[in-house]
């Protein structure tokens, strides 16, 4: 964008559109750009822009081509439509066809039309998305994040679901396909319905491996291209204003966290959508029509995350009222259509989710709030100021006390982007809008410390999350997670920054610029997303792969993988996976209630298992016991209840010696077949039996 030239100046017609053949003096006067000096209100989001923004205006039509002097050789059109006058050369080019005209090079025809910026900046937050999951993309199947491998097996297994929802028609909501026979409540374990059915074609050509990985690429991409869209359309004006903001919403340190183990969280790329259209409902003329869209985009989240919906609606709300708490004259034109619109939303998002609800709290093993091994996750204060461990300043072993693990590292901005933010707050702090984003940061940034607020692992005071954690909702919180909120909130005021600083005039101009560009480099420098880490995992047995299971296990019996699958031990449910979820598998990786009774506290994992819990403490250990008569007769029983037909042991299974020696002190003698041990306990377990 450049500055305005003084009305009336005078300048020579462009070479590309028509003008005068070389060694005329005839000049055109062309139209100055408009610039708008006045407050613009970005009616379209409902915010207020800053104050002295200012916009700049094209001329509608071109300056008229110059009119060559009497006996002047007529002037040919260049090729692309204008240009140079045709027979003189222009420097540098080179002439082809022999003619005296002079083809032009392509990047001087390029155009920058918006709609290629958007292009190219989409191009790049999907290079930069490949980039996060390159080592993944080596081998998909192969290759698992490191450190933690049970949540990428739990979105495969719910990704195979989708499949069977498709294709035989499943009941979405529920399955038995693993915890047999007690089964597993999908909407109250993020089945993510929303990603998983669009990729029924991707699952089924080359299995839900490669699914996740591609749901790990877009979601990062998605998300990014997604909140640049909106920033560039209703927030700021110039396009790397966007550019950066959006960069920053989809590759912060704490989506590249969640990258490795959860496409649920870091596939939000609806969320700005729906920010934009709340905003909307506060100026809007038709409350009714875009209450309804604001329903079927709501709707649509619910299937990808709950617990982001959830966080969405509330930084809207936050933000709302902290707008209105600086002009309470806002709130005068605003309810009407807020209060019309969001009950609109609230009777069709209501009448769509309804059923899912219902199933979701009062079905079959629901569940009512989360299991006390995270309820009490929160970040520490120092966390903030760390970089993220899979960022370019990262360290894994520096980071080990500042979060709870490392899939949730949901702060983390590095020293250098913290004070910045507090100093683009400070620069711009007489715009309200900015004000507004910066109680809503420190708002949910205070959340996200949790029960206990701690600095480097130190207990400081009680945290104001301590009276919140047990209300209707927030008690299925994981509260480090609300930090997310403020990496957003961080990706607009660096938006609205790069946008005061590229629109300033005068003798400020360059220097704004400079400073800028240095700020962006010390503040995101450090945190620059690297790829991310990952180790090698078993392959699924041949076994499995060639259907030899199918010689041994009939409808409605189960397959039981040594160990018994656990959130410690996720290997089983890609085994079922793999095969679309064809056969049932007991125990396994979820949130069900603690006692198998509905309405109960959660618990990851179904009702405790003797020989679950014998055979995986021998694959910890690979120490072997002798059993008892007791012990054998459990595991029968254990074995009826779940209507095993064949237990199967990988021969390259940690400590699969020790297992198989166990496995025959309950069962008898195994039987190789192919990878695997194999053992036939249908005359040992069938219900009749």
């Amino acid at each position: 964008m450049t500055s305005a030239e003084p009305r009336g100046a005078s300048a020579p017609a462009p070479d590309d559109s028509g003008g005068a053949a070389r060694g005329t003096t005839a000049t055109a006067t062309a139209p100055p750009p408009v610039t708008l000096t006045t407050p613009v209100d970005l009616r379209a989001s409902g915010v207020p822009a800053p104050a002295d923004r200012t916009v700049e205006a094209s001329p509608v039509d071109a300056p008229p081509a110059a009119t060559p002097p009497p006996g002047a050789a007529p002037q040919r059109p260049a090729a692309d439509g204008g240009g140079a006058a045709a027979g003189v050369p222009q420097r540098g080019a080179v002439d082809t066809d022999g003619d005296g005209a002079t083809p032009v090079a392509w990047w001087r025809r390029w155009r920058w039309t918006a709609r290629r910026k958007d292009l190219v900046v989409y191009g790049i937050f999907l290079v930069v998305a490949l980039w996060v999951t390159s080592r993944i993309w080596v081998d998909p199947a192969g290759r698992v994040a490191s450190l933690y491998s049970s949540d990428p097996a739990q979105v495969q297994f719910f990704l195979a679901h989708s499949v069977r929802v498709v294709l035989h028609g499943e009941f979405p909501f529920y399955t038995d396909q693993f915890n047999f026979p007690d089964g597993v409540n999908l909407m109250a374990n993020t089945a993510v319905l929303a990603l998983g059915i669009p990729m029924v074609p991707v699952t089924l050509l080359f299995g839900p491996a490669v699914s996740f990985v591609v749901l790990v690429t877009l979601g990062l991409a998605g998300t990014a291209a997604a909140w640049y869209h909106v920033l560039s359309r209703h927030l700021v004006r110039r396009r790397l204003a966007a550019a950066v903001g959006g960069w920053f919403c989809g590759f912060s340190p704490a989506m590249l966290s969640h990258a490795n183990w959860h496409p649920n969280i870091i596939s939000q790329f609806l969320l700005p959508f729906i920010v934009w259209r709340v905003m909307v409902l506060t100026r809007s003329t038709r409350p009714l029509r875009d209450g309804l869209l604001l329903a079927v985009l709501v709707t649509g989240q619910a299937f990808i995350n709950e617990e982001i919906l959830l966080f969405t609606a509330l930084a809207c709300g936050v933000f709302l009222i902290a707008m209105v708490a600086q002009r309470p004259a806002l709130w005068s034109a605003a309810w009407r259509p807020l209060a019309k619109g969001l009950a609109a939303c609230a009777v069709l998002a209501g009448a769509l989710l309804a059923y899912p609800l219902y199933v979701q709290f009062a079905g079959p093993m629901a569940y009512h709030g989360l299991s006390d091994a995270v309820q009490d996750y929160g970040n520490d204060i120092a966390a903030f100021f760390a970089p993220g461990s899979p960022t370019f300043g990262g360290n894994e072993r520096a980071n080990v006390n500042l979060a709870p693990n490392y899939s949730e590292e949901n702060a983390f901005f590095g020293w250098s982007l913290s004070l910045i933010a507090v100093g683009i707050v400070l620069w711009l702090r007489r715009e309200r809008l900015v004000r507004a984003l910066a109680v809503t940061g420190a708002f949910f940034a205070l959340l996200s410390l949790g029960e206990q607020i701690s600095w480097w692992g130190r207990d400081l005071i009680t945290g104001p999350w301590e009276l919140l954690v047990r209300l209707p909702l927030l008690d299925a919180v994981v509260p480090t997670r609300f930090a997310l909120i403020t990496s957003v909130v961080i990706g607009m005021l660096l938006a609205l920054a790069v946008q005061r600083a590229w629109t300033l005039r005068g003798a400020q101009w360059r220097h704004a610029k400079t400073v800028t560009v240095a700020a962006l480099v010390l503040a995101l420098l450090p945190i620059v997303p690297m790829p991310l880490k990952v180790t090698s995992r078993p392959p699924v047995p041949d076994f499995i792969t060639a259907d030899r299971w199918r010689e041994y296990v009939g409808p409605g019996q189960t397959l039981v993988p040594v160990p018994v699958p656990s959130m410690g031990n996720t290997h089983g449910m890609r085994w079922a996976a793999a095969t679309n979820l064809d056969f049932k598998i007991p125990g396994g990786y979820f949130l069900a209630p603690r006692n198998g009774n509905t309405g109960d506290p959660g618990r990851f994992g179904g009702r405790p298992s003797g020989i679950g819990q014998l055979l995986d403490e021998v694959a910890t250990t690979g120490r072997t016991t002798k059993l008892d008569d007791r012990q054998r007769r459990r595991s029968l029983d254990e074995l009826r209840h779940w209507n095993a037909a064949v237990l199967v042991l990988p021969l390259r299974q940690q400590n699969a010696e020790p297992l198989r020696r166990t496995v025959e002190q309950l069962v008898g003698p195994a039987r190789r077949e192919l990878d695997v041990w194999v053992w036939d306990v249908r005359p040992l377990s069938a219900r009749t039996a």
